[in-house]
């Protein structure tokens, strides 16, 4: 990523002064995960095949071995989106208080920063995802 890049931030909004909501590289690259995380495949025209499915598995019957694979699903995805720009050491699936919280433990390949970012994504009551 370019040093002192701006972005457009994820999810589109207008900023204090009316123009497009921008970012920089830490909040880019966590948009980023997040889009990879809770966008379901055939959800982007364009590009069919991305996202992990991740909101599809929510009401799956809870097991380790489906929270094994859940965590596999979203580390493979992270790699296979992401790989130029971080690499996924740790990833941990739960659901909580109505939400899919994913935590994600990553290592910035430009920087070589390591973080750890908690994303939520509600889940709609009786929506079935």
């Amino acid at each position: 990523m370019p040093a002192d890049a701006t972005y457009l931030d994820f999810a589109f909004a207008v900023d204090v002064n009316g123009r497009t909501a921008t970012t920089h590289d830490d909040e880019h690259v966590k948009d980023l995960i997040y889009q990879v995380l809770f966008t379901s495949p055939g959800e982007r025209v364009n590009r069919p095949e991305f996202g992990c499915g991740l909101k599809q598995l929510v009401f799956a019957p809870a097991s380790d071995a489906l929270a094994a694979a859940t965590q596999q699903l979203v580390h493979g995805a992270l790699i296979r989106w992401l790989d130029p720009l971080i690499s996924v050491q740790q990833v941990a699936v739960a659901i909580e208080e109505a939400a899919l919280e994913v935590t994600v433990v990553y290592q910035r390949r430009d920087t070589g920063e390591v973080r750890e970012d908690l994303f939520r994504h509600p889940i709609p009551a009786g929506s079935g995802v």
